[in-house]
């Protein structure tokens, strides 16, 4: 009975070869490191496990795209990608914070905000938003491909990012020079959009 331990390297080619089964071996190998890892940050066993799926869904992705650079340190790339997912994660929780009704110290549904709009309301929405499209139509090309998907289609940095196929800090990086720009743009045509 043959008991050798394949090294990750040799369970990558093997999978980069047509070995499908050899990838699960090698995500059975670091589960329980990646696993234990993400717990001890995160501190809840079910979004562990999400994040934990997450990391490797990812780590599979980039290695089918070709953009794995296998220099004998796996376990360590995948714990980056994983440390990447818990900061995610922790920056969608901070920015999904709800106030409650209770907190708030108000009946919210009695504020303006949920009255019923009326057609100058409305023509007014449409005015801001045509003029917001304007100037984001005048974005460099990189920024205004950023701010479509994180405000128009909903996208996180993160997901930005990979369909890009840059850095997350790039990602971000065009997000804020498209938001610098819009500011100056706003003040130059002295627009007013509230």
């Amino acid at each position: 009975m043959n008991t050798q331990v394949l090294s990750d390297r040799v369970l990558l080619n093997n999978y980069l070869s047509g070995d499908r089964g050899a990838i699960s071996k090698l995500i059975d190998r670091h589960t329980n490191r990646v696993r234990d890892y993400i717990r001890m940050m995160v501190k809840d066993n079910d979004v562990a496990d999400d994040i934990l799926q997450e990391t490797f869904i990812k780590a599979v992705r980039v290695i089918d795209d070709g953009r794995y650079a296998d220099n004998g340190k796996f376990l360590s790339w995948i714990l980056r990608i994983a440390h990447n997912q818990v900061i995610d994660h922790f920056r969608a929780r901070k920015s999904d914070k709800t106030v409650s009704e209770s907190d708030a110290g108000y009946n919210m549904l009695g504020t303006l905000r949920f009255a019923e709009r009326t057609v100058e309301d409305r023509m007014i929405s449409e005015q801001i938003e045509a003029d917001v499209r304007r100037l984001v139509d005048r974005l460099p090309a990189e920024q205004r491909e950023v701010v479509m998907m994180r405000y128009y289609s909903g996208l996180s940095f993160q997901e930005i990012a990979d369909q890009t196929e840059v850095s997350i800090n790039t990602a971000l990086g065009r997000m804020r020079y498209a938001l610098i720009n819009l500011r100056r743009m706003i003040k130059e045509n002295n627009l007013i959009l509230s």
